[in-house]
């Protein structure tokens, strides 16, 4: 997992041919005052969802892992934490058999460790990652981008 700061983006837009423009289209335009729901970048190779999330206590949020794409979050309307841990260190079975369709499992097992995730800051989760989001008090406005491997 990568945290850093929106401005120093093109630090990591080498990582990923499609993250330049992803970067790009964050810093050009304001989620904040659009619709939740998908925004279309590039098909299916390349989308955000703008999502209103409830977020949750962090012992009730279940790490999560993906295979086929890359998730990129972005707090909007305030901090949100980010529990983390490596895949290949969970001792823990999924709590089903992944979900290939919908590219989701997901993992009753704690954190290993979390990070606090700002406005204008974003995190990178590859799918060696099992990361649990919305982790915090309220309501948060944010981005999920979907980027395929």
């Amino acid at each position: 997992m990568i945290h850093a700061s929106l401005q120093h983006s093109e630090r990591y837009e080498s990582l990923h041919p499609l993250f330049k423009q992803l970067f790009d289209y964050l810093k050009q335009h304001d989620l904040t005052a659009v619709p939740t729901g998908r925004i279309t970048l590039s098909g299916e190779d390349l989308f955000i969802n703008v999502v209103d999330a409830t977020l949750v206590p962090a012992e009730a949020q279940k790490l999560e892992v993906h295979r086929a794409y890359i998730d990129v979050h972005f707090p909007l309307s305030g901090a949100e934490t980010i529990g983390w841990h490596a895949l290949e260190c969970l001792t823990a079975e999924a709590d089903a058999p992944f979900d290939t369709e919908n590219d989701f499992a997901v993992y009753t097992a704690p954190a290993a460790t979390y990070s606090t995730v700002q406005p204008g800051e974003f995190v990178i989760i590859y799918p060696e990652d099992a990361h649990a989001p919305a982790i915090g008090s309220g309501t948060l406005r944010k981005a999920i981008a979907k980027v395929r491997i």
